[in-house]
């Protein structure tokens, strides 16, 4: 399936995610603390798709988005929200994010948005 970065600056989010995309046959090549570190990672290994929290420090989810798509324009990113931040998810979505999921996370709706943004 798809080899896809995790970014989150919560590593048991990470986990959690790590463990639904790895179960639904994905395989993990990076994780990523922040929106910097995303960026630094997205230049090392060009994953098929990046799941990507919107806040975090040092740099948030959405301005990785907008440095990620300046590297590759054609980058996947599903973001990964709480619950209240629709303003903050409308933004990534309009930035170019793929699509969303909210936290707490669902299997199924992760796996779907996965599939969605890689079709």
């Amino acid at each position: 399936m798809a080899k896809i970065m995790v970014v989150d600056d919560a590593a048991f989010m990470r986990m959690v995610l790590k463990n639904i995309l790895t179960e639904g046959g994905h395989e993990i090549i990076a994780e990523a603390i922040n929106g910097e570190d995303a960026v630094h990672h997205y230049l090392k290994c060009t994953p098929d798709l990046v799941t990507m929290d919107i806040t975090m420090p040092e740099m948030d989810g959405i301005a990785a988005l907008k440095e990620l798509i300046k590297i590759n324009p054609l980058v996947k990113v599903v973001m990964c929200s709480a619950m209240g931040q629709q303003g903050m998810v409308l933004e990534a979505i309009y930035s170019g994010a793929k699509d969303f999921v909210v936290k707490p996370f669902q299997k199924e709706r992760v796996l779907e948005s996965v599939m969605k943004a890689l079709a």
